[in-house]
């Protein structure tokens, strides 16, 4: 058996505008450090032959082919050079990106290759603890159960899909290891606290663990659509020094969908082993608010910033002097070509922003006008 960490960067983070844009999405950024998110989920993989997971390879990387010069870049910097650059032509969501890097990965560690998938632009604050979670679900993916890892839930969040586990009282599959009774959407509040007081949901991290072989089985039996065409497209893969090409044609043709729908939710083999490490998908200016430090006064300030009677702000300064006065959960972020202001209570829709901004044919969801101060370089 050989793990074979997968790193999904895909995506544009568009709740994180006018930071995140298509070309320099979050998962290129530095948002939480000196380190971009990309760069945080490598460096949580260094080391792994030393921690208890054997012959652990070099992370397969699967990105949008617009972001390949920087991926590679920002990987070299950390000193850990992928097994493989996949490079999607076009977004297809988690389902066929992981079929594709499935079909790498039996390549490169064998027919007893154990993926695990872990999205580009997530913050963990607890490496011991997911590193024990992933002990704890390596035989349940070695004798074939696809294991999700879901976040042990204190507060009740509307912005995260749910995992309920099996509350029937049957035996767990294996020590700390359960059978999952149904995946949720995202719940309105008063369902979110529902499931906080039951102690049976846990946020879906849409972290994963399974044999390559065995994730291609399940998705041959219920997307066999997607399956064959991310055969084809493997297949017809252009192999290079340092990015492998998959086919446009190909690949576009696939239908869209994600790991949950298309899989997870429809075998008979899934399993949850819970996490708790300090878990974030920073998935809006709100959440990452929550993860960085805070003055007395609950905000988070960063770049030339001056605060005056401010509480529970996140206030962020690209390229010039933001002042702010009297403000109190609010969010304000300054680039060379936009600004938003937000409440906090609003900026999951901050994509629909970005939606108009699309429609009315401008520019600023593409490209910074000139590089923002949180990327390590800029798109080539």
């Amino acid at each position: 058996m050989r793990l074979v960490p997968v790193i999904l960067s895909g995506g544009s983070g568009t709740r994180l505008w006018p930071l995140s844009r298509e070309l320099l999405p979050k998962q290129l950024l530095a948002l939480t450090g000196e380190r971009t998110m990309i760069q945080e989920t490598a460096a949580r993989l260094m080391g792994f032959s030393s921690e208890g997971f054997g012959d652990a390879t070099a992370p397969v990387v699967v990105c949008n082919e617009a972001h390949r010069f920087l991926v590679a870049e920002q990987l070299r910097e950390m000193g850990l050079p992928p097994a493989a650059i996949l490079l999607e032509p076009v977004g297809r969501n988690t389902a066929p990106a992981i079929a594709l890097a499935a079909h790498a990965a039996l390549q490169i560690g064998g027919e007893d290759a154990i993926m695990l998938v872990l999205p580009a632009d997530h913050v963990l604050g607890d490496l011991p603890a997911f590193q024990t979670a992933i002990r704890r679900a390596l035989p349940a993916g070695a004798a074939g159960k696809l294991v999700a890892f879901g976040i042990v839930a204190r507060t009740p969040e509307t912005g995260y899909g749910y995992i309920r586990r099996d509350a029937s009282g049957a035996a767990p599959v294996a020590p700390h290891v359960f059978p999952i009774e149904q995946f949720v959407e995202k719940p309105d509040l008063a369902r979110a606290k529902e499931f906080i007081a039951s102690g049976d949901y846990f946020w879906n991290s849409g972290m994963f663990l399974f044999g390559a072989r065995r994730y291609l089985q399940e998705l041959a039996s219920h997307a066999p659509d997607i399956a064959a065409t991310c055969e084809r497209a493997s297949a017809s893969a252009v192999r290079e020094k340092d990015f492998t090409r998959v086919d446009e044609a190909t690949f576009a043709a696939c239908r869209s969908d994600s790991v949950d729908y298309a899989v997870m939710e429809k075998t008979r083999d899934a399993v949850m082993v819970p996490l708790d490490a300090g878990w974030n998908d920073v998935g809006s200016w709100a959440a990452l608010h929550d993860v960085m430090p805070a003055d007395e006064q609950g905000n988070v300030a960063r770049g030339d910033v001056l605060l005056e009677d401010a509480h529970g702000c996140y206030v962020h300064a690209d390229s010039r002097l933001v002042a702010a006065l009297g403000l109190h959960d609010m969010v304000i972020v300054e680039t060379a070509d936009a600004v938003l202001v937000a409440p906090k209570s609003k900026v999951q829709d901050v994509k629909k922003l970005v939606t108009r901004i699309k429609a009315a044919g401008r520019a600023e969801h593409m490209a910074h006008a000139v590089p923002a101060s949180s990327t390590k370089g800029k798109p080539k």
